[in-house]
């Protein structure tokens, strides 16, 4: 599975894949149907799917390479992403280290087919209230 065709299965739940999304490493930006943003990361041996505010995003446009406007438009692509200091509104992570038995960046190898099992199981429970651990006396 390539972004383009994980941006299709998306579409089909209601969700938006959003420009600067990467494959490899897996990096997804992706909007929910309420406008939030989901940041999903696959790095070292841990999974992390953050939800921000839609004001979280902002877009960056790249210089052209010269940008003496002649031959060259004066300023190139412009890209989605986070704000530098976007503060998430919650989080959910697996932790591969304990579930699987990690030890290095197994995370990080995670080809997009085998992240997007991952993406939607944190989704879900995205959707559920975060379990709180309360201590007993």
């Amino acid at each position: 599975m390539n972004l383009p065709a994980f941006a299709d299965l998306l579409a089909s739940r209601g969700l938006r894949l959003l420009s600067g999304s990467h494959a490899v490493p897996v990096e997804l930006l992706i909007q929910l149907p309420d406008a939030t943003i989901v940041r999903f990361t696959a790095r070292g041996t841990t999974l992390r799917l953050r939800r921000y505010s839609p004001d979280a995003l902002t877009a960056i446009t790249i210089a052209a390479e010269c940008g003496c406007g002649d031959h060259h438009p004066q300023t190139g692509p412009t890209r989605v992403a986070l704000m530098r200091y976007a503060v998430p509104l919650d989080e959910r992570t697996i932790d591969g280290e304990l579930l699987f038995g990690w030890r290095h960046h197994e995370a990080g190898l995670l080809r997009l087919p085998d992240a997007a099992t991952h993406f939607f199981t944190l989704l879900d429970q995205l959707h559920s209230p975060a379990r709180q651990l309360v201590g007993v006396a």
